[in-house]
This record gives C-alpha cells, sequence and structure tokens, in this order.
C-alpha cells in the first residue's frame, strides 16, 4: 500500500502531539478527560480536522487519527454507545483525517499525497489511571482479552481507509505481541510500533528495550515499516537508539516522536514545564543514528513540527 508515495530512504515526518494541538482550537485542556481528545469526535469535529491541519501546514506528511483513546469499551462506558456506534466513531475519525487531508491537498495541489496512520493507543490509556505509562497491567491482563480490545477498533481503522497504522505508546511486551498477531491477520497493512520507555534503556514495564526491539521486529518484519520510541523525554531517545543502531546484524528502520521532557501523573497532570525541551534540537543526533521516521508527541505543538522538519531540511542537504 505504501510502495510508489515515498522513496524508502526518504524521512519521514510525523505529526505532533494531537491533544496538545487540539487544546488550541477549544481553549481548554482534556487531559483530565477519559476519553482525551477522542471525546471530540462527537462534540467538536471542525477542531479535529483543524487540529490535522495545523500539523500538514507545518510539515507533516504523515497524521495520524484521532483514534489514540477511542475504544468500544471506553465509547460505550463514556457516551452510552454500542458496540456498531463506537466503532462507526472511529471509522468517522479516519474520515476527517482524510478531509483535512482533501482540504490542505486543495491548499497545496502539487505536494506529494500525505499519509494517514490509524492511531491505536495502548489497552492502558482506556483505563484512565496512567498505566500506559507504566505498563502495570501486564501482569493481571491476557492476550485474549488484549485481543478483544484491539481487533475491533483495528478493523474499522482498516477498513475506513488508513494508508497504515499506528501501535504507539505501546509499554509492555506482551501487548505489541498481540498487535503484531492481529496485523499478521491483514497481510496488505504495514504499521510502525512504538514503545513508552522510562529511561535509556527499560519500556515503561520495565522490560529491555533492545531485547524487546529485536525480538518484536523479528516477529513480523514485512509487515513493520518502523520500530522505536514515543511520548518519551528526548534526553533517553540517544542511549535507547544506540543500543539497537549498535546490532549490526540487522537493520531496524527507526522511529522516534518524543515529548516535550515534561512528566505527566494522573494527580497532577503534565508538569514540569521548566524543565521543557525542543525535540528539534536533537533531531540531527536522531538521524545519526538511522532515524527515517520523526515527529512530537504530547506538549509538541505545530511549530516544534515546523522546527523538526527544519532541521530534517538541513541534515538532508549535508548528505
Amino acid at each position: 500500500m505504501l510502495e510508489g508515495i515515498y522513496d524508502v530512504d526518504e524521512i519521514k515526518i510525523l505529526d505532533g502531539g494531537f491533544g496538545t494541538q487540539i487544546a488550541k482550537h477549544i481553549d481548554k485542556s482534556l487531559d483530565d478527560d477519559a476519553l482525551w481528545s477522542a471525546r471530540l469526535l462527537t462534540t467538536n469535529k471542525e477542531a479535529v480536522i483543524e487540529t490535522h491541519l495545523d500539523f500538514l501546514r507545518a510539515g507533516s506528511n504523515i497524521i495520524g487519527t484521532n483514534t489514540y483513546q477511542a475504544s468500544v469499551e471506553g465509547f460505550k462506558n463514556h457516551l452510552k454507545l454500542s458496540k456498531e456506534e463506537s466503532l462507526n466513531l472511529i471509522r468517522e475519525a479516519v474520515g476527517l483525517a482524510k478531509t483535512a487531508r482533501d482540504n490542505y491537498i486543495l491548499e497545496n495541489p502539487y505536494c506529494k499525497l500525505p499519509l494517514i496512520a490509524g492511531s491505536v493507543g495502548p489497552y492502558g490509556a482506556s483505563l484512565h489511571d496512567g498505566s500506559e505509562y507504566t505498563g502495570t497491567y501486564r501482569d493481571t491482563i491476557s492476550k485474549e482479552i488484549l485481543k478483544e480490545y484491539h481487533n475491533g477498533r483495528i478493523e474499522a481503522l482498516i477498513d475506513s481507509g488508513v494508508d497504515l497504522l499506528a501501535f504507539e505508546t505501546i509499554p509492555c511486551k506482551i501487548e505489541a505481541e498481540v498487535l503484531l498477531e492481529l496485523l499478521k491477520e491483514y497481510p496488505d497493512i504495514k504499521a510502525w510500533l512504538s514503545f513508552n520507555c522510562k529511561n535509556g534503556t527499560c519500556l515503561a514495564s520495565g522490560e529491555n528495550f533492545k531485547e524487546t526491539v529485536l525480538y518484536c521486529y523479528n516477529l513480523n518484519p514485512d509487515q513493520l515499516v518502523a520500530i522505536g520510541t514515543n511520548c518519551v523525554s528526548p534526553v533517553f531517545v540517544e542511549e535507547l537508539l544506540s543500543e539497537v543502531h549498535s546490532d549490526k546484524s540487522i537493520a531496524i528502520p527507526l522511529i522516534v516522536y518524543a515529548n516535550s521532557g515534561e512528566d505527566y501523573s494522573k494527580e497532577k497532570g503534565w508538569f514540569g514545564r521548566e524543565n521543557c525541551l525542543k525535540p528539534a534540537d536533537y533531531v540531527s543526533k536522531w538521524l545519526d543514528l538511522g532515524v527515517k521516521w520523526i515527529g512530537g508527541c504530547c506538549r509538541v505543538y505545530d511549530s516544534d513540527i515546523s522546527a523538526i522538519r527544519v532541521e530534517v531540511e538541513k541534515y538532508s542537504k549535508k548528505k
């Protein structure tokens, strides 16, 4: 599905923090909402479209659907929707991303076609307890429950015509395994897999990053376009990727979309603004390590994506 759209050596620019950016359009934070930005699929579709457009105008050539925290269970519990209504809302999220892309193409008729990645966030995001940042559920949950949680939403995204899937902010190995097993049921679809990490060596769950990356990549190398980390402080990225990059036995395509370096807790929300970092300052180092897919996550705005794109273009001119 991706062949012919981008050269294999081209660096892909992702978008930034969707919930972060959309807050500018509604003038409020969604951090305390159990559905996060997915609630706006029912209350403010125009803000969703405009947020996608913000990132496209900033230089993203891949945008993620507003479905990170969208699930049948979440919509049932918090919107009182049926299973089919919930799946339809996920399908509509893809439609909103397509509308934004169509609008952008009208503004820029000679641009390369931006891609739409179907965002698939972790099970922990639906619990609204911060466990996507800890992976604590890995020891108490079964693969069957994880498969049931993810399968319907993945199918809805694919049926709606996303160009690829984004398995993102995954905190533990067992969930990554489940997602890669489900991916095999759709052999024509590509995906990236991105882990949430707590330091320069470990996933949020405490499992070793390099070992997990190598294990997961070998499970499905034909369908994985990239594997790496997201929603991690920029200060940890170089150490994480250096470990993978040092293994010359296998060439793994790498993806990074870090956050601003601030901290998050359910009680405080995002805090530590005094420690805020600019991901663009780290771009050249990450590209040196072989990163081909690069963007931003929480607390990363459209202006940050513009800065990242500038750094990527500067780097490309040197090569």
